[in-house]
């Protein structure tokens, strides 16, 4: 019998998940020189702040991780759970945010208060006793839309009664539910499953049965004869629960559809297994994706608009860079690009606070679809900041026609279509009315962080870049410009410096162009020449002079705008855990202003001798 089980399990082995296509990642660029997936929009919805917390919604505590995403009423609502300092360090709570766009978001809202244990409560196996003790929290789930169209949010109150405790080893408080209504307000906090070494008689909410509102029972009895929801519960729920089918040491799951009706598993590692009944049963036990490159963070897998199939997750043993890959069928992915390649400064240290755009969660089935049909996913920056990318469907690294962009003539909501923005909430990218004219905005009072604005174009050998800039400041911030190749190496780089000067970057040094004035339009023409490792600079019209590259590339295909230097902290060296805070963590610089009107490239016609 053994024998015909491990037979079976080969071949159902060959039916699964995996990687066929040849990039890797190089995890010593945080971009891991991937291609980028046109048009990404990143966009920091919550930047903690211990010092000034009104500038973080009220909120000093300065872990936040595992965001959820649900998509109901006409908004976005997202959900993390948040601890002052460290992972698994109480008290812990999960707030809320919401948009009606994906790019402008509310202050943070509690959904799930801190929870105090009884005092004098024990946890089997540990020899401490609670005095003062809070609960922890962690969840794998966000959120459910019901049939009866009640959206429920939840999450789980965990113990950790001291150093090395696991708020997941089956001996927590229980998970809580709630109903979000349709005017933005919540309902009562309840229990809908316990553990079972928890005292129910010692409930801070009570159970959700009790409740005199039938539709909200409806919702959560719904959710419980979900299987493949209850799945997602395996690692908080008792050991032996037996609303989980897959009991297994599997962390983080996710799974859709594919044509024939199956569902595919997704887990951390990248472990996968294909289930033919909606989860009741699986072919094999989750081995990993063969081709995938996963460690220990979140993959996210999914059915896209387009009728095909998309992961995103960070291809490596790091939690750097976040990218995304596409299959026709669901099985065999082919590609991998860019989704976000930054990693900002972690400004509070922290227990196991882990550097990267990390732990990725998309819209589960059945928990709504953005009009815009793209691609929505959220994550954690260093376990310290959220953000949220919308990643354009159809998903393509791919430019064809050189652009000609004058933004105050483009059509309302598409003039960053093929634009790959990083948006931070101090450090914004977006288009903004200047003077009743529509234009990219880069601001700048992030001292830890920058704006960039990344635009993919056909792959050139010569390349003329015609570009004007308005910068509001001449004294203080920086906009640098860089001409750089498909997998993000730079061959020339331009600088509005902080000194008034414009400049290029010749080797070691900076050459200064000329100076530039507050207020002033400075167009730009730029005509690099691969070959001769040679580049022109005009400015208002004027000749700048010839300058080399400061390193060769075979081609050029992106242009990147970016009020920041190049980020080489951390790398694949960095200690694990950083265990201080920086300097000045919670303070803001003055900020800086560059205003982007137009933006054009073309092939680089030779010029007569």
């Amino acid at each position: 019998m053994g024998a015909i089980l491990l037979f079976l399990t080969h071949v159902h082995a060959q039916d699964t998940v995996r990687y066929v296509g040849q990039t890797l990642t190089n995890v010593d660029y945080h971009h891991g020189q991937l291609s980028p997936a046109v048009g990404v929009h990143n966009i920091q919805v919550f930047r903690a702040n211990r010092e000034h917390p009104e500038l973080a919604g009220g909120t000093p505590w300065t872990y936040n991780h595992a965001p959820m995403l649900a998509y109901w009423n006409n908004t976005f609502y997202l959900q993390y759970l948040s601890n002052p300092v460290g992972e698994h360090e109480p008290p812990g709570q999960t707030l809320l945010l919401t948009s009606k766009d994906g790019s402008n978001w509310t202050k943070p809202t509690v959904l799930f208060p801190p929870y105090k244990l009884p005092d004098g409560w024990r946890k089997p196996g540990r020899p401490e006793v609670a005095k003062d003790l809070y609960a922890v929290m962690h969840q794998r789930m966000g959120f459910f839309v019901a049939k009866n169209k009640r959206l429920l949010t939840l999450a789980f109150y965990g113990i950790v009664m001291g150093p090395k405790d696991d708020p997941n080893d089956g001996n927590g408080i229980g998970r809580v539910v709630r109903e979000i209504y349709a005017d933005g307000k919540f309902g009562p906090i309840y229990f809908i499953r316990n553990n079972a070494s928890w005292d129910q008689t010692k409930s801070g909410y009570p159970f959700y049965t009790s409740s005199k509102d039938k539709g909200f029972v409806e919702a959560c009895n719904e959710l419980l004869a979900n299987t493949l929801m209850m799945q997602q519960w395996v690692e908080e729920a008792d050991r032996n629960d037996p609303l989980v089918t897959l009991k297994k040491e599997v962390k983080a799951f996710s799974y859709y559809h594919l044509p024939d009706k199956r569902v595919v598993g997704l887990w951390k590692h990248a472990l996968t297994t294909i289930s033919p009944d909606e989860g009741q049963t699986w072919l094999y036990n989750p081995l990993r994706a063969p081709g995938f490159v996963n460690s220990n963070a979140k993959i996210w897998g999914q059915k896209t608009t387009d009728g095909q199939y998309a992961t995103v997750y960070n291809p490596s043993e790091f939690r750097w860079p976040l990218a995304v890959s596409t299959s026709k069928d669901g099985l065999n992915y082919t590609n991998l690009l860019l989704v976000n390649g930054e990693i900002s400064t972690m400004r509070y240290g922290g227990a196991y606070k882990s550097y990267g755009p990390q732990y990725v969660r998309g819209i589960e089935e059945g928990n709504g679809t953005p009009p815009d049909g793209h691609l929505w996913v959220t994550y954690s920056m260093n376990k310290e900041d959220i953000w949220v990318s919308k990643i354009p469907v159809p998903i393509t690294d791919q430019v064809t026609t050189h652009p000609n962009e004058i933004f105050a003539q483009l059509p309302a909501g598409d003039e960053l279509k093929f634009w790959n923005i990083y948006s931070p909430v101090f450090a914004s990218a977006k288009i903004e009315s200047v003077d009743g004219s529509k234009a990219l905005v880069l601001r700048d009072k992030d001292p830890f962080d920058y704006a960039k604005a990344e635009r993919v174009i056909p792959e050139s050998k010569k390349l003329a870049v015609e570009f004007t800039i308005v910068p509001q400041q001449a004294d203080q911030g920086s906009l640098q410009i860089e001409f750089q190749d498909g997998k993000g190496n730079a061959a020339v780089r331009l600088l509005f410096d902080a000194d008034g000067f414009f400049k290029a970057k010749v080797g070691y040094r900076d050459s200064q162009i000329q100076k530039y004035e507050a207020g002033k339009p400075v167009a730009v023409r730029i005509e690099l020449d691969r070959d001769k490792r040679m580049f022109v600079a005009f400015v208002n019209g004027q000749p700048k002079g010839i300058r080399l590259f400061f390193a060769p590339v075979a081609s050029f295909q992106r242009v990147v705008f970016r009020t920041g230097g190049v980020r080489r902290f951390p790398d694949a060296d960095t200690p694990t855990d950083q265990n201080f805070d920086v300097p000045k963590a919670g303070e803001l610089d003055p900020e800086a202003v560059f205003i982007l009107k137009t933006f054009k490239t073309s092939v680089l016609q030779s010029r007569s001798e």
